[in-house]
């Protein structure tokens, strides 16, 4: 479990998550692809490739004729406060503010009287080429101040929060113009002038922990969704040989509904596919045929205080196992769920069932964006949690470790459809 809160807290943006698992494949014996190259993929080999520095793919080659992909797709972005370019604000009076913009649809209360402060990327001039820089202000530098209980008594009762308002940062206070570029230029190793273009976001200071009577819970940023990505990586890599590819996708921009080059609506998962079909000479169409993903992106756990907003029949508690999510706004279908069903019970993992309340209409998954562009059976999953979209979640101290186990029995088959029947070995 520690592991997986040492890598959330080096993982303060979806760049970070990325280059984080990137290094762990290269030391692995991964061998890294360019999409602006010819692929030659060779039998029993390892490759990873990344699209935008916010997304990856990472797959294997059987050492025989592949009969399809298992694949799992989890999300790199969390719902967060996007920096704009010309960020410094001055005023009222002295102060000095971050000007933001919402992305995704977050809690906006828990971001409040809170330590924060970036992370991201900036472009910088680099002689004649334009390089990517991570950047992670490694200390307290930014707060968004709550109006005292005596000036709005109507805080308790109610509170729609205005984000070109209530929710901007204060930096501090007389700063000379361009000290937060400064301040970028100074984490990225260069000139401000030399900083062409940024992806920014506000991150939270305060890092993970395990907590509770018998340290049943654990509670961090960004749990939706690098708590599935963390463990679908590690099923990846612990999983056995088969006779299918498995296929590992950390996709972004599924908070704000992944119409992006790297997110599901894109064509990333679509490409990466097509390409290994191609230079091994299999055809694609009957490959993705024999093909299965796990579309995984945490799941709500019964609340403790309000359990009426849950389903009556369908109450996924933390630490009970993997939640397969079901219903009109999720990919899984009966078939799906009898196939994973049937790998958890063969890694000794409980299964756990979610649907919405029927007048309530949750979140989407990338399930659904994902198939319109690969069409294969797929199964929505998740881990229980609570305050899902909140800047510091809860999730179980035990889930983690069954989705691990799920996933490296998952990436251990392989999958086939014929008429109506479905076989796994």
């Amino acid at each position: 479990m520690k592991d997986l809160l040492t890598f959330i807290a080096e993982s303060p943006s979806r760049f970070h998550a990325v280059d984080n698992l990137g290094r762990e494949l290269e030391e692995a014996g991964y061998t890294r692809l360019s999409e602006a190259r010819t692929w030659a993929l060779e039998t029993g080999g390892k490759y990873y490739v990344t699209r935008n520095g916010s997304a990856l793919i990472a797959f294997r080659i059987p050492k025989a004729d592949f009969t399809g992909f298992m694949i799992s797709a989890s999300h790199s972005d969390a719902p967060t406060f996007h920096i704009k370019e010309n960020a410094q604000m001055k005023g009222p009076e002295s102060y000095v503010r971050i000007n933001t913009e919402g992305y995704g649809g977050m809690l906006c209360a828990p971001w409040l009287d809170r330590p924060l402060t970036v992370a991201g990327r900036v472009l910088v001039k680099a002689g004649e080429a334009i390089e990517t820089r991570l950047v992670y202000v490694d200390r307290d530098l930014l707060l968004i101040p709550n109006v005292a209980i005596h000036m709005n008594r109507d805080v308790n009762t109610g509170m729609k929060f205005d984000k070109k308002t209530d929710v901007i940062p204060l930096m501090g206070m007389g700063e000379e113009e361009g000290a937060f570029r400064a301040i970028l230029a100074q984490t990225a190793g260069c000139e401000p002038e030399d900083i062409l273009g940024t992806d920014l976001y506000l991150c939270l200071r305060q890092k993970g922990l395990v907590w509770g009577a018998e340290e049943e819970f654990i509670s961090a940023p960004r749990l939706d969704d690098l708590q599935c990505a963390y463990g679908c990586f590690r099923g990846f890599l612990k999983a056995s040989g088969s006779g299918s590819v498995p296929l590992y996708a950390l996709l972004d921009n599924e908070e704000v509904g992944s119409r992006t080059k790297q997110g599901a609506d894109g064509t990333f998962l679509e490409d990466v596919i097509g390409r290994i079909c191609a230079a091994l000479g299999r055809d694609r169409a009957t490959a993705v045929a024999n093909s299965f993903m796990v579309s995984a992106d945490n799941a709500h756990a019964v609340h403790p205080n309000h359990p009426e907003y849950h389903d009556a029949t369908h109450r996924p508690m933390m630490n009970g196992g993997v939640v397969i999510k079901q219903g009109v706004r999720y990919a899984t279908d009966g078939a799906a769920q009898a196939v994973f069903t049937a790998l958890c019970r063969k890694a000794g993992v409980p299964v756990q069932h979610f649907f919405n309340r029927s007048d309530l209409a949750g979140g989407g998954t990338l399930g659904l964006i994902a198939n319109a562009h690969v069409s294969m059976n797929t199964v929505d999953i998740g881990l229980a949690q609570l305050a899902m979209h909140s800047c510091f979640e809860t999730a179980g101290s035990k889930d983690t470790d069954y989705l691990i186990e799920a996933m490296a029995v998952f990436y251990s088959a392989s999958f086939w459809e014929e008429n109506g029947r479905f076989t796994l070995e």
